[in-house]
């Protein structure tokens, strides 16, 4: 068995992303790891050569600018990379997720436990999404629980967006992939980055989504969805944490609920009561 991990990135060091730990976790579990890289304005390029992993395949890339719908032109680099992935597994992380290492060897476990197994097309993993600072995590339907992040390499899939993937068993008609559950989680750190960080990834990603940039603002949230995180970081990301996170975060308490947010609570009072979990899934479960 052989295990491709690979993502892509554009302007990391600009916009405060983890992705050399997230790169470097990857590498714990994976036999190649191919890295789609954007004509960058910093050092995102020199700094994933500075890893000297031999294992690290660099494609650089130019970015469609006309692309603006959806953030489609992050599927379109997503699956510039997978297409050059050689592995029978291909385990996409984005630049500021990681992985444990508690968890790398339970991840590379699973993949060999189902390789054999066609039913099972991918695995997907449940979530950390960290908000606001590294103590606090987001639970809601409006943050994923579980997402798929790995896909068997060898069946037709393709990325309608950077999020999830489709599987194309006709030409016409595309499903979500079967999937088997990994049990252990991915660590997401995009919103835990500093606030200035964070504003600038917010104006540059805007146009890729046909809108004007948005002031961003931490503490424009909902506080009722946000938890102590009791576990532990990984530990390849202590440095980060220390110099690249936020510190300063407190939820406005006088933060009024949108609509969505609203209609959020009430599925979060239901999910308490039948123990449902009503947030979205962009794979099917056929193994837990």
């Amino acid at each position: 068995m052989r295990v491709s991990g690979f993502t892509f990135l554009r302007n990391g060091t600009m916009l405060g992303y983890p992705y050399i730990e997230s790169l470097q976790s990857l590498l714990q579990v994976c036999d190649e790891v191919v890295v789609a890289i954007g004509k960058s304005e910093d050092d995102t390029l020199e700094r994933v050569r500075a890893i000297n992993d031999p294992r690290i395949r660099i494609i650089e890339t130019v970015w469609n600018e006309g692309m603006e719908q959806r953030g489609f032109v992050y599927a379109q680099q997503k699956m510039i990379a997978q297409f050059n992935c050689t592995g029978d597994w291909a385990f996409y992380l984005e630049g500021d997720e990681v992985i444990h290492e508690d968890d790398a060897p339970k991840i590379r476990a699973i993949m060999e436990q189902h390789f054999k197994d066609p039913e099972i097309e991918g695995i997907a993993f449940d979530y950390h999404h960290f908000y606001g600072c590294p103590d606090l995590v987001a639970r809601s339907p409006a943050w994923y629980r579980q997402e798929l992040r790995i896909i068997r390499n060898t069946i037709r899939s393709f990325a309608p967006d950077g999020l999830f993937w489709v599987v194309m068993d006709k030409n016409k008609r595309g499903r979500y992939a079967r999937a088997a559950l990994a049990h252990c989680p991915i660590y997401h750190y995009g919103h835990v980055r500093s606030s200035e960080k964070m504003q600038e990834k917010h104006r540059q990603v805007a146009k890729y989504w046909s809108h004007a940039p948005k002031p961003h603002d931490y503490s424009q949230i909902d506080a009722s969805i946000l938890q102590p995180f009791t576990g532990s970081h990984p530990s390849i990301l202590k440095s980060w944490l220390r110099d690249m996170a936020e510190t300063q975060f407190v939820a406005d308490q006088n933060y009024q609920l949108n609509k969505r947010e609203k209609r959020h609570r009430i599925l979060m009072k239901i999910e308490a009561i039948t123990g449902l979990d009503l947030t979205k899934k962009h794979f099917t479960c056929v193994k837990k």
